[in-house]
């Protein structure tokens, strides 16, 4: 009998542990990857003046119905788990959401005062918006409606603290096998990394595993305080929900 598949899509915000943890997937001899499969949609829409847009729009194109249909479509031989890594910012109001419940959904979350001191660096005046938590919380609740139980959050400060606990109870939540593989990876970069990897994705390069976390000085400047209440308000609703060992 062949093994089931199950395809992960991972629903995370910016300036988070997102890619790390697609590392952690792609080591498993049993599973492939994407990485942010509608950001061409994104950029085309929003003309977002984001490093090497162009080139991301040639590489993966800009039409997510295509995208979508390519996310429930046939594994390799051998492959029985497909870690999707998306951006939540990434579903936009156009971009259909029924494909969504073809597959196993998980959200990855990150203390906002963390993640904004962080995006801000990039992008100095981000709206809620590209924050993805709004969207986190928008596809959170359509789900929780649908099967009648919240879906699974996961906190990356829970994931740097406890590497191994964290990723047992992920996969056991998802259904799948733990496998030890996933706790460390070779350096370097993938050929599965979007063509914006260049722009984004030195210190992952660099990475063999999850860091440990510690503490960041950084804080949210004053005019931006009402931006952190607000992330802090949605960040909090999931948080109550994230999955433990």
């Amino acid at each position: 009998m062949a093994a089931e598949v199950k395809r992960v899509a991972m629903w995370s915000g910016p300036r988070n542990i997102s890619t790390a943890l697609m590392r952690s997937f792609e080591n498993r001899p049993d599973a492939i990857v994407v990485d942010e499969p509608f950001y061409g949609h994104w950029l085309k829409i929003t003309g977002t003046a984001h490093p090497g847009a162009d080139e991301v729009m040639r590489s993966q194109g800009t039409d997510w119905r295509r995208a979508a249909a390519a996310l429930l479509a046939p594994l390799p031989a051998g492959k029985t788990v497909f870690y999707q890594k998306h951006m939540a910012h990434h579903l936009l109001p156009d971009l259909g959401r029924d494909w969504i419940d073809e597959v196993a959904n998980a959200f990855l979350i990150r203390d906002p005062e963390e993640m904004l001191t962080s995006l801000m660096k990039v992008v100095p005046e981000p709206s809620i918006e590209e924050t993805g938590l709004p969207q986190q919380l928008e596809l959170f609740r359509r789900l929780a409606d649908r099967r009648g139980e919240p879906p699974i959050v996961v906190d990356a400060r829970d994931v740097l603290e406890a590497p191994e606990p964290m990723l047992r109870a992920l996969c056991a939540a998802l259904g799948i096998p733990f496998d030890e593989a996933m706790l460390a990876w070779p350096a370097g970069p993938r050929a599965s990394d979007g063509v914006w990897a260049k722009h984004w994705y030195d210190s992952v390069e660099r990475s063999t595993g999850f860091a440990p976390w510690r503490p960041k000085p950084d804080r949210v400047p004053e005019r931006q305080r009402d931006l952190l209440a607000r992330c802090r308000e949605i960040y909090d609703s999931l948080h109550r929900e994230r999955l433990t060992p």
